[in-house]
């Protein structure tokens, strides 16, 4: 009877290889048992899966298929090992390397996106595996006794995913790992830009912000290459989440995920499940993919991949019993996706009591070489008002068709009359009105999102309530508020005449907003109006250099908070507790394929 263990040589030989289960060895998988048998020939676990789903494992004569079948510790166990000694070794390929750790049984490495782990059919060559041979000698076959395309690999991440690497460089490391694997005791963080913002449970334990994904996964029943939730007949799949950040468009999260299981695209399957796929996931996040490109915007061509990078890497030392923790961060097409994200248009809106010159700083503030793009409540209220417009069927709707002048729109005169005559009424024309130009105002801002800078002149900004809070979290429509102050003598004086203005309008419109030296003590910055165009004018260039500054202080304070939180999930993971899973389940850990492989 052929021994794998007594062969010490290097020998890939074939035959039925035969065993006696041992009481000790009661509750084993079948698969895991034969791996461990056949190891020192170079057959991986997921070979040996291979070999007994394709028949050729027997227990006291009958033909086991299932590789998670389980030793009693007194049958009679063979298997029929086909011969794979003419399988192509590896080849060493020199390539780019980033080595976080090497010591003589193992070593940490960080994988390239777009770099596949291990040669398969598809791709013999130009993988991770080609680059460690020529980097570590060692796991060369002869000096290793580690065979077949995959030496030194313990699990493996998906090719177009980032990050941390764990790399066996002798037998009894790869062994002494590969169970660390099953047994749990190698913790994972991954970092995840997903669509949407992800929310918890509100009451639970965690929080609206982290979540604990609990979903058995298997194949898709049609779509073969893809994995998906089972409700029945999966396995399970276990993955803790914390948002760590959204953007304040809500058009995308950084997640902090740990892993408490190892399924094949457990992370992308999860999320995907959750309603918040990946970026740059076009397999589990199709129609959320296609709408993102669909935008046409910067952010789409960032987006090349799915985002998804191994951030930490904490497990203990085979031979040392000491603690490793590692970390990486993100590469540079995350991290500007990141910052594109954070640094959206800066939004600025202008405002000011009735006539101080807001509407002739925004016309200067367009004219600009490369000015911003700019919106004008005035005008907008001009085109609701206008024959057809919105407004104009509103108000007619409410007030009666007598707020209409000859041609359909809105009498502007006669409306200002009847508010005058009947103060109560204001209410509900604002309520009408105010909600059309809010609509407009978000239209403007999403339309603009990708411009470093957009300015809106807001008469009624304050006095509409569109500086509140909500939720706790501050809710603005504007990152900046710039008011125009206008001494009231020039204001009612050159300027009211100039636009022919009565006195009693003026005071009217006044006495409908809050006091000039209240509104521009909320405001974040104030422009002095002295009284000339010119003068007034000369005020758009310094406007938009203090604009520049501040936006300059905000990718700082950006760059600062992601830093921050870096450091605080390398500290501790995502920190979501897993609840205690059955011992006897403990080795069904895809370590050969790892959850987002």
């Amino acid at each position: 009877m052929e021994h794998a263990k007594g062969n010490k040589a290097a020998s890939h030989a074939t035959g039925t290889l035969e065993r006696k289960a041992v009481p000790a060895e009661a509750g084993m998988r079948l698969d895991q048992y034969w791996a461990r048998e056949m190891a020192e020939r170079g057959a991986s676990r997921e070979r040996v899966k291979e070999w007994l789903q394709a028949g050729l494992a027997r227990v006291d004569g009958v033909v086991v298929k299932k590789p998670g079948y389980r030793l009693e510790g007194f049958e009679r166990v063979s298997l029929d090992a086909p011969d794979f000694s003419t399988e192509i070794t590896p080849a060493p390929e020199p390539g780019e390397l980033t080595v976080l750790h090497r010591d003589e049984t193992l070593a940490v490495v960080v994988k390239p996106a777009g770099l596949t782990t291990h040669p398969a059919p598809t791709q013999p060559a130009g993988t991770l595996v080609n680059r460690l041979l020529h980097h570590f000698p060692e796991l060369a076959p002869e000096v290793s006794a580690m065979h077949g395309e995959r030496p030194g690999i313990v699990h493996r991440l998906d090719k177009d995913t980032s990050g941390l690497m764990l790399v066996a460089l002798t037998e009894a490391a790869r062994l002494a790992l590969s169970q660390a694997f099953a047994d749990r005791r190698v913790h994972k963080t991954y970092l995840a830009l997903v669509h949407g913002r992800p929310k918890g449970d509100e009451a639970g334990p965690l929080g609206e912000d982290a979540g604990f994904i609990d979903l058995p996964m298997g194949r898709h029943p049609t779509l073969r290459t893809k994995m998906t939730v089972l409700r029945k007949g999966g396995r399970e799949a276990r993955t803790g989440w914390r948002r760590l950040w959204t953007d304040r468009l809500g058009r995308a999260s950084l997640l902090a995920v740990d892993l408490h299981t190892g399924r094949t695209h457990q992370i992308r399957v999860h999320l995907a499940h959750l309603g918040h796929p990946l970026l740059g996931d076009p397999v589990y996040g199709p129609s959320q993919h296609a709408r993102w490109l669909a935008e046409k915007g910067p952010l789409a061509q960032l987006a090349t991949r799915q985002m998804l990078h191994a951030f930490r890497l904490a497990f203990e030392h085979p031979g040392r019993a000491e603690e490793l923790v590692f970390r990486q961060d993100p590469p540079e097409d995350f991290m500007a996706l990141l910052r594109a994200l954070g640094t959206d248009c800066q939004r600025v809106v202008l405002t000011g009591a009735p006539l101080c010159g807001k509407s002739a700083l925004l016309a200067a503030l367009e004219a600009m070489p490369e000015g911003p793009p700019t919106f004008s409540a005035d005008a907008c209220v001009a085109r609701l008002y206008a024959p057809g417009g919105d407004g104009a069927a509103l108000l007619s709707r409410s007030l009666g068709r007598g707020v209409l002048g000859a041609d359909g729109g809105v009498d502007k005169a006669g409306l200002l009359s009847l508010l005058r005559k009947t103060p109560g009424l204001r209410r509900e024309v604002e309520d009408i009105v105010h909600p059309l130009v809010r609509h407009a105002l978000d239209r403007f801002w999403a339309a603009n999102a990708h411009a470093p800078l957009a300015v809106a002149e807001i008469p009624l900004y304050f006095e509409a309530g569109w500086q509140g809070r909500k939720g706790g979290e501050a809710r603005r429509m504007a990152d900046v508020v710039v008011g125009v102050r206008c001494p009231d003598d020039l204001r009612r004086g050159p300027l009211r005449e100039g636009r022919a203005l009565p006195s009693e309008t003026l005071d009217a419109l006044d006495s409908w907003q809050w006091p000039q030296e209240r509104k521009l003590a909320a405001c974040d910055m104030v422009v002095e109006n002295a009284g000339t165009l010119a003068a007034l004018e000369a005020q758009a260039g310094p406007l938009l250099k203090r604009l520049a500054a501040l936006r300059g202080e905000r990718e700082a304070a950006f760059a600062a908070r992601m830093a921050a939180l870096l450091d605080q999930t390398a500290e501790k993971g995502a920190d979501v507790p897993c609840p205690g899973l059955p011992a006897t389940q403990a080795d069904d850990e895809d370590w050969w394929d790892e959850a987002d492989g």
